[in-house]
């Protein structure tokens, strides 16, 4: 496998993708240059609780799939979980998770009796949207090849975009947008300081860093404080070094 050729040649192909079928071909040809089996793009989200809310695309067999999907597992997932805590590719033989659960060894074991055996993800992490991963898996009769994770690494990034451009997802544009002053005001509130104190640190009135406030819960339909922090975190309107700077 020519890792940077091939990855060179398929990557207008991924994002020229006009419909889901042409992109479950160019996957089935990414698992043909590696020699593996399997393909799963997601984001992860209970898909039982809401079939309709995030991308999915994967060809893993149906009994696992059902069995994953009756256990929620899209939040739980110890692959998923991994990925969270990363920004590269990792093979799941690597994996080394920060608090492991009871139900982890499980869902590996269930996912070899379905001959989903050795594997490789590469995380997709878009402020504003759930985690998401791109996946690649063998069988038991089958081997990754020591380049695989750089080819599927270079690749990643254009399936998971080129997914979401077919699944239209929720525009940046179409979020809440706050002003400057705004935001300046919900980061020393995020930090804990009071009206009173953000007033006199930005030098405005306390009735003016109020009403900032006030819209900018409105503006995300936020019930109080906290709530808007935290959503305009998952936005990225602000992000977690302007909170930590406290």
């Amino acid at each position: 496998m020519r890792t940077i050729e091939a990855a060179r040649q398929l990557e207008d192909d991924i994002m020229a993708v006009d419909s889901e079928d042409a992109l479950v071909d160019i996957l089935r040809e990414i698992c043909s240059h590696m020699g593996c089996a399997w393909f799963a793009i997601s984001h992860h989200v209970d898909f039982l609780a809401a079939p309709d809310k995030g991308i999915r695309l994967h060809n893993y067999p149906e009994g696992f799939a059902h069995w994953f999907d009756e256990n929620r597992l899209g939040v739980s997932d110890p692959v998923h979980r991994f990925s969270h805590r990363r920004t590269s590719g990792f093979r799941w033989r690597d994996m080394t998770l920060h608090r492991p659960r009871p139900q982890d060894a499980e869902v590996l074991e269930r996912a070899r009796r379905h001959n989903i055996a050795d594997g490789l993800t590469v995380p997709v992490h878009l402020p504003g949207e759930a985690h998401g991963s791109v996946s690649f898996a063998w069988t038991d009769s089958g081997s990754m090849p020591p380049e695989a994770l750089v080819f599927a690494q270079s690749l990643g990034a254009f399936v998971f975009e080129a997914a979401r451009r077919l699944g239209d997802p929720v525009s940046l544009d179409e979020r809440p947008q706050l002003t400057d002053r705004q935001i300046e005001c919900l980061m020393w509130a995020a930090r804990g300081k009071s009206n009173s104190v953000i007033a006199q640190l930005l030098d405005i009135s306390e009735e003016t860093v109020r009403e900032h406030l006030r819209n900018a819960r409105a503006a995300y339909d936020a019930p109080t404080r906290i709530a808007l922090a935290i959503r305009a975190l998952f936005d990225s309107a602000i992000c977690f070094g302007d909170v930590a700077r406290g």
